[in-house]
């Protein structure tokens, strides 16, 4: 079946033999990515030895980040502060950004909490052959294994139940983000169907864009630093 794209079909999905690129999803990521960039920058150049309130606020956050980085991963943590605390910026502007008129979440594409996820889980699996090497890496597969006389014999009975469990952690921690952040868009529609676009969906959507997106990208973020921890335990 040919598929002809005229100028009404800008913004829609491009047919792609493995996966479906949405130029809109593309573009809103880079819209974010552009910001934090710009934010960063216009912050550093800011920075004072008595700081006004945002920097004051923006301290306050990191130091929240730098604390959980480091009762998770102990003296480590500080090495991935700025891993973790990006990962929250671009998740978080990534579900809220969809409050602002004719702009959409990038996280509502399922692509884009996947590709976080492959990034996420990549980070913890090298982390942990960094610091436990290979062998060892390997190794922790067959566990429970048996021992007989001090002599460690693997198990593989276990070894594709543990991989398995490492494929159902990566599997849960993107789509729990995309359909958190799905449904709530659906619900949005569903209501304003129903009501005519008049009074509640605006609150209802700022609600969802605010406190709900910013619950995800909170939960996203530290499943990260805990699935990383368990790594390198």
């Amino acid at each position: 079946m040919d598929i002809e794209i005229g100028p009404t079909d800008v913004y829609q999905p491009i047919p792609h033999p493995f996966f479906l690129i949405n130029p809109t999803t593309i573009k809103m990521s880079w819209y974010i990515i552009i910001f934090l960039t710009i934010l960063v920058i216009f912050v550093r150049l800011k920075l004072k030895a008595r700081p006004g309130r945002l920097q004051v606020m923006l301290e306050t956050v990191v130091d929240a980040f730098d604390s959980l980085c480091k009762s998770t991963l102990g003296d480590r943590g500080r090495k991935y502060l700025p891993f973790i605390g990006s990962l929250f910026l671009f998740v978080w502007m990534s579900n809220i950004i969809g409050i602002i008129p004719f702009f959409e979440e990038p996280t509502k594409d399922a692509n884009t909490p996947i590709g976080l996820m492959l990034i996420s889980i990549f980070t913890a699996h090298i982390s942990a052959i960094r610091i436990k090497g290979v062998k060892e890496y390997v190794r922790e597969y067959f566990e429970p294994a048996l021992r007989i006389r001090g002599i460690w014999i693997p198990n593989v009975l276990f070894a594709p139940l543990n991989i398995v469990g490492e494929c159902g952690k990566a599997i849960s921690m993107s789509f729990r983000l995309f359909g958190n952040i799905f449904g709530g868009g659906i619900i949005i529609l569903v209501v304003s169907s129903l009501v005519s676009f008049v009074g509640l969906p605006p609150f209802l959507g700022l609600f969802l864009g605010l406190f709900s997106g910013t619950i995800q990208a909170f939960v996203f973020s530290m499943l990260a630093l805990t699935y990383t921890a368990v790594a390198t335990s």
